[in-house]
């Protein structure tokens, strides 16, 4: 503000404050020239000009007190004041109402038919978090088994890696469905106990990893389960029950006594615990073979390591080839496919010495489900070339495994999978529970079957020398000697001839082919028998 203003508001104010507070009264002729009070009747004092002030001024009607200096134009907005016959007036100021705001009309209702109804996926019945929780859970139960390359890969013309699931405790790779299915239980389940019947490898695995668990187990055999078996059951620290002459005997009186007792009875059935456990085999490949461009899993029991292994593999990485191999005398999931739903029975029925996890088995519906969206193709093996993969575990891996483990190995031998030429490629070794007898058996027959042994009759006359000039062909050839018969009577043969029968074993195919076409020029006799 400048000089001037300072002045004039300076002045102006000592002369309002002398007016206000002079106990002269107000003269008339004596004009204000006050731009804030412009009404005569506002003013404060006698309603009469000249009238006589006794007790002081007046301030808003009341005798004595001073008057405030807020403007009465400032309260206007409030009211206004004036001094009639000694009562005050106040005038109220009216309050205009702002304009209504009109709501716009609610939204009309709609049927439920009226709206687009968008389904919801279909949850998934085994997903990858499932798995990697199962490998995270058994990690401390179960042993990381060996993927290594196989010495059979520069004969087929691939890289052959065996992913080696028979060196478990158990022989089986059902160890890890088992493990995570007992782990999976509540406490009131492990507490009271769980019960399996017949002779397989998930009741091995079952009895060996509750008894680890401190989880009571009780095992029901029937009559005809050899001795040997048995005591592997008690060995694992099971309760072990002969009961009845058949499998569904026993599996009949296991009920019962489950029933009966709050026991849990456990089958290798399609749970969902179950065959997370087995995919975990799929995280493991994709972990120790990189860049691996088929992996191929036995298809046999109930289909689980197929299924769990391959929607691990196919999460981790879809272009990767999954091959399930079934026998073909029970081609469970192959004819499954074909009809486009799980088949409950099947007319033939494997070997129930070489595939005893088979039988009375079927393909559950979420399985056969996991199987025809992840698989990429099924392929069946014959008996006859599970036996010979038997034989090339055993001489060039240095294992023994049974059929159902060696039948990855079979579908390569027998041929059935030339677009794998040249790729790298995983089998699973899924399990080596067969008795020792059978093994042998299972061997020999194989040894047959490579066209390695063979078995001939040749006549032989009576003069000295005849026998040893034969077992001295036999030895200038490098051939193995398994058993002769020399036989005089009971034939039918010429008069001064004897009939003599060879068994013997060569080196490979090419050796035995060679000897047969020596004997047939030396001994036009002889007679080649078929095994």
């Amino acid at each position: 503000m400048n000089f001037a203003a300072q002045l004039f508001y300076s002045s102006y104010l000592s002369e309002r404050l002398e007016r206000l507070f002079s106990p002269k009264p107000a003269i008339k002729d004596s004009g204000e020239n006050d731009p804030f009070w412009a009404r005569e009747e506002l003013r404060l004092g006698p309603s009469q000009p000249g009238g006589p002030c006794k007790s002081g001024p007046f301030s808003n009607g009341t005798v004595g007190r001073r008057p405030t200096l807020i403007e009465p134009e400032r309260l206007k907005d409030f009211g206004e004041e004036e001094l009639l016959n000694g009562d005050v007036k106040v005038h109220e100021t009216k309050v205009v109402e702002v304009a209504e705001i009109k709501l716009m009309d609610p939204p009309k209702t709609r049927r439920v038919s009226e709206f687009r109804i968008i389904p919801r996926p279909p949850a998934q019945y085994l997903r990858f978090e499932d798995i990697s929780a199962a490998a995270f859970r058994i990690q401390a139960g179960i042993q990381k088994t060996p993927c290594t390359y196989s010495r059979l890969s520069k004969q087929y013309g691939m890289e052959i890696y065996l992913k080696k699931e028979h060196l478990h405790y158990t022989g089986s790779v059902k160890e890890r469905g088992a493990l995570y299915l007992l782990a999976s239980l509540t406490q009131e389940q492990q507490r009271k106990g769980v019960i399996v019947s017949t002779d397989s490898s998930f009741s091995m695995a079952v009895a060996h990893h509750a008894v680890e668990l401190k989880i009571p187990v009780f095992v029901i055999m029937p009559s005809g389960c050899s001795s040997p078996r048995l005591r592997i059951y008690r060995d694992y620290g099971a309760m072990v029950i002969s009961y009845g002459s058949t499998n569904r005997d026993s599996q009949n009186h296991a009920r019962h006594l489950a029933k009966e007792n709050g026991y849990l009875y456990l089958e290798e059935d399609e749970n969902a615990a179950y065959l997370a456990g087995l995919g975990t085999v799929g995280m493991e490949i994709f972990e120790q073979v990189p860049k691996v461009d088929a992996i191929i899993v036995p298809a046999a029991g109930q289909y689980g390591l197929l299924a769990g292994t391959a929607a691990a593999i196919k999460h981790l990485n879809s272009q990767i080839l999954v091959v399930g191999i079934e026998p073909e005398g029970f081609p469970l999931l192959l004819q499954s496919l074909k009809t486009d739903g799980p088949i409950k029975d099947m007319h033939s029925k494997p070997n129930k010495k070489l595939y005893g996890d088979l039988m009375e088995r079927s393909l559950g519906v979420n399985t056969f489900q996991l199987a025809k969206k992840l698989v990429d193709k099924v392929i069946p093996v014959s008996e006859e070339e599970s036996l010979v993969a038997m034989l090339r575990f055993h001489e060039f891996e240095r294992s023994i495994v049974d059929t159902e483990g060696a039948m990855g190995l079979a579908a390569i031998l027998a041929g059935k999978l030339p677009e794998l030429r040249g790729k790298k490629v995983v089998i699973v070794v899924s399990s080596a529970n067969m008795e020792s007898e059978l093994v042998r058996q299972c061997l020999d027959r194989a040894l047959v079957l490579d066209d390695r042994v063979s078995k001939f009759a040749v006549q032989l006359g009576e003069f000295p020398g005849d026998m040893a000039k034969l077992l001295d062909v036999l030895s200038r050839e490098d051939v193995r000697l398994l058993d002769v018969c020399h036989r005089r009577h009971g034939d039918k043969s010429d008069l001064f001839k004897a009939k003599v029968e060879c068994v013997v074993e060569t080196r490979d195919k090419t050796q035995s082919a060679q000897l047969r076409k020596m004997l047939n020029e030396r001994y036009p006799s002889i007679c080649w028998l078929d095994r």
